[in-house]
């Protein structure tokens, strides 16, 4: 049976209800399977050895999410090649294509948690009222253990981008 939160989150002030774990620090990562793009498919494991900030977004075509991927974007120059950036949205892959071309983005790379929501359920973000991925951010080391994790407790607000960056900077 699939843990459910309730009370933990709200979206504009109405209560959500989060399916699965919260994990915290310590926690060994979950492997999940996203989408890359609609035939190619991507796991925890493609990523091994890399440092992983995991910025997850309910929509990249709304402000909050479309500025949160930029920041990201703009921090990845500077965090060097032990770093890999994921955006996770439930976005369909091309609509996440055609958004990133045209922001410009070019560091980060967007996976799509549209078919299964299996990354959604594994960290605990999928919104069972929306089927989208609540706001949250988490740092991953190279040996898959979660160095930090932020799940936001109203989903129009911002994450602590200093606070994330800085937990990737005390693996670098």
């Amino acid at each position: 049976m699939t843990q459910e939160r309730t009370g933990v989150a709200t979206f504009k002030g109405n209560p959500i209800t989060l399916v699965g774990p919260e994990l915290k620090a310590g926690d060994s990562a979950p492997d999940f399977t996203v989408s890359k793009n609609l035939l190619e498919n991507a796991s925890l494991s493609d990523y091994a050895g890399k440092i992983k900030l995991i910025s997850v977004v309910p929509s990249l075509d709304t402000g909050v999410c479309d500025a949160q991927t930029r920041r990201f974007n703009s921090e990845a120059a500077e965090l060097g090649d032990d770093v890999v950036i994921l955006t996770i949205s439930t976005d369909l892959p091309f609509a996440q294509a055609r958004w990133c071309g045209a922001a410009g983005i070019d560091r980060v790379i967007t996976l799509s948690d549209h078919k299964e929501a299996a990354f959604g359920q594994a960290y605990g973000v999928l919104i069972k009222e929306f089927r989208l991925d609540m706001r949250s951010i988490f740092v991953i080391d190279k040996n898959n253990k979660l160095t930090y994790a932020e799940y936001l407790g109203e989903m129009s607000e911002h994450p602590n981008y200093d606070a994330a960056i800085a937990a990737v900077k005390e693996l670098l």
